[in-house]
């Protein structure tokens, strides 16, 4: 049996080889399909495609958000000059004459301070390494990927006592609605009868045929147990959804339309109080479940 999964959650995974720590972060919140964006650091986004793949094997809903951090401790670090940039520095200097200015002519260890002269690069030693490292940081992915798949599980078994709470409201209402309903034609021939009486008085007087009529068409109008029957169904389905678990948000989603229409007629077809009553709370509940439904998987 598989489980009922929550599409909101988020996991972090580190890791380390030789002077390189990094880490991965992945944050997951409602969707109506799978969107996965990624943020990469500079010289690693060929790592994307991978990585994107990676999270589409174990999720099928939800926007993920995935990035990934990468340090270099001191070990690692080399410096390059960027030996166009300096060039370019030194001939500008050269248009000045010194008697044109009140300022010495600039110096080596000054032009080296200039920003982006000098840059901090990445001792790798060669494109083997390079490969071996980028290998490694996708396979530490994997544990980021089980921390928030555990997280979803963990989320979607507390909303699945919560929608299965909801469903048993949803039941009990049904079954005091259907209560209700076994009276309600006796209740619309006595209120007609008494209308009866009166209209019997006028002139000229109503055929007794066409009464009865009436009364039999507006009982049948009034009559939910169809309704009742349809959404003692859809309760059926959503208990075997519930407990099948696996990606079933959209079918969920659906049921909710289907209860929500069927709590929308019996509102309309209501002829006393108590079952307008109990098709508001009705409506009221399937919204409670629907709201819940979203942030399934």
């Amino acid at each position: 049996m598989s489980e009922l999964n929550s599409m909101t959650g988020f996991a972090r995974a580190t890791g380390a080889e030789g002077s390189h720590t990094w880490s991965w972060e992945v944050k997951s919140v409602n969707g109506k399909g799978l969107d996965v964006r990624c943020r990469m650091p500079s010289g690693f986004d060929e790592m994307e495609a991978a990585a994107r793949a990676a999270v589409s094997k174990r999720f099928k809903r939800g926007n993920i958000n995935l990035t990934l951090s990468l340090a270099l401790d001191e070990s690692g670090i080399g410096y390059r000059i960027n030996k166009d940039l300096l060039d370019h520095l030194i001939d500008t200097a050269k248009t000045f004459e010194a008697g044109d200015n009140v300022f010495d002519p600039p110096r080596i260890d000054g032009l080296l301070g200039v920003r982006g002269v000098v840059e901090a690069v990445d001792e790798v030693a060669d494109e083997a390494e390079m490969k071996a490292l980028k290998k490694s940081i996708l396979d530490s992915l994997s544990a980021a990927i089980d921390g928030l798949s555990e997280m979803r599980a963990d989320e979607g078994a507390r909303m699945k006592s919560v929608l299965a709470a909801h469903l048993d409201n949803i039941g009990a209402l049904c079954g005091g609605a259907a209560e209700v309903a076994e009276t309600q034609p006796e209740s619309i021939e006595r209120k007609l009868r008494e209308q009866i009486t009166e209209l019997l008085q006028a002139e000229p007087a109503l055929p007794e045929e066409r009464l009865a009529q009436e009364v039999a068409i507006l009982i049948t109008r009034s009559d939910v147990r169809e309704e009742l029957d349809r959404l003692g169904a859809h309760l059926q389905a959503a208990g075997e959804l519930l407990d099948g678990g696996g990606a079933v948000g959209r079918k969920l989603d659906f049921l909710c339309q289907e209860f929500t229409r069927e709590a929308n007629t019996i509102c309309s077809k209501a002829s006393d109080l108590e079952l307008s009553r109990i098709g508001l709370e009705l409506k009221s509940v399937v919204e409670q479940f629907r709201e819940q439904v979203q942030n399934i998987e």
